[in-house]
């Protein structure tokens, strides 16, 4: 009994073994070099400047003239352009201020390997002295929007408004996660994150954090693609997954005391909006707006919706 059981369990070893390979050999996609993917993802206007070491993948469209300009950040393993249909309105009566975090995008990862939220928010703020741009207007999305409230919080006096948009930043339980977010998760099955990437499993992972998965585009999906194969994405992408700050620094967002919208999608199953209201009572001076039919990335699934209520808050 012993015997059959060894063989059986052998058996079982060599099977995964065998389909890990296939699985492997069948959807292998190697790192892109940056130079591979700038003439279609970094046309004009992208620009790229050095800070830490990093040619940082940037946007500054709008009047240079603007006294306040507006920062947006993306979230996991997005980049600039989820914020493209915003700045298209919001550029022509501000200056507008885009970039790609380091470990996403075309900007790629930092020489630390550190994607800890104290690392990007010192990184906003460097970026900011870089362009001498001492006070803004600052947004962010899921991951940025976490990162724009922990500035807002260390540099009060550098942030004059706070556009939260399904924001990160309490110790969240998800109603349903990302396929590639769970595998990057995952200790041994995340390695192959570095070494495939099935247009199934992304596609997949997209229409997940949309309300209507319908409008997810095949387009929408080579970008998403292009960027994650960005050499050292993936990698950096595990490394941030092993750093959630998990709700730790949750306590400072009481102290944020700036007029602040929250924007939500009510059908967000990543960061449920439930949260959203969680924000609004620990921030005295905000204003919550829910978009009952959008998901975790409502300023990308309905631009022309939600960046009205933004022009309306700016006003």
């Amino acid at each position: 009994m012993l015997k059959r059981s060894v063989q059986l369990a052998g058996v079982l070893f060599l099977a995964c073994i065998f389909f890990l390979a296939v699985l492997v050999a069948t959807t292998w996609a190697p790192d892109q070099p940056v130079a591979n993917l700038t003439q279609k993802w970094a046309p004009a206007p992208s620009t790229f400047i050095n800070l830490h070491g990093l040619n940082v993948h940037l946007r500054d469209q709008g009047p240079a003239s603007d006294p306040l300009p507006i920062v947006l950040i993306h979230g996991t393993s997005s980049s600039l352009h989820t914020w493209e249909a915003w700045v298209d309105v919001l550029k022509t009566q501000h200056r507008v201020i885009t970039m790609d975090l380091p470990g996403f995008g075309l900007t790629g990862p930092n020489v630390q390997d550190d994607y800890s939220n104290q690392v990007y928010v010192h990184f906003i703020l460097d970026l900011m002295d870089k362009l001498s741009v001492q006070r803004f207007i600052l947004g962010g999305n899921s991951l940025g929007g976490e990162i724009a409230w922990q500035v807002a919080a260390s540099a009060p006096e550098r942030v004059a408004k706070l556009i939260l948009v399904d924001a990160a930043g309490y110790a969240f339980t998800p109603e349903s996660i990302p396929l590639g977010f769970r595998i990057a998760r995952t200790p041994v099955l995340n390695k192959l994150v570095e070494l495939t990437l099935p247009r199934d499993m992304m596609e997949k992972s997209i229409r997940n954090v949309y309300g209507n998965p319908e409008k997810v585009t095949p387009e929408l999906v080579d970008r998403y693609i292009a960027t994650t194969l960005r050499a050292g994405n993936r990698h950096a992408l595990v490394r941030r997954f092993g750093q959630l700050d998990g709700g730790a620094s949750a306590d400072k967002i009481k102290s944020l005391h700036l007029p602040t919208l929250i924007l939500w999608g009510g059908k967000d199953k990543l960061i449920p909006v439930k949260y959203a209201q969680e924000f609004h009572r620990d921030i005295p001076d905000s204003q919550l707006q829910i978009f009952d039919q959008l998901g975790h990335v409502p300023q990308e699934e309905d631009a022309a919706l939600t960046v009205k209520v933004v022009q309306e808050f700016l006003r």
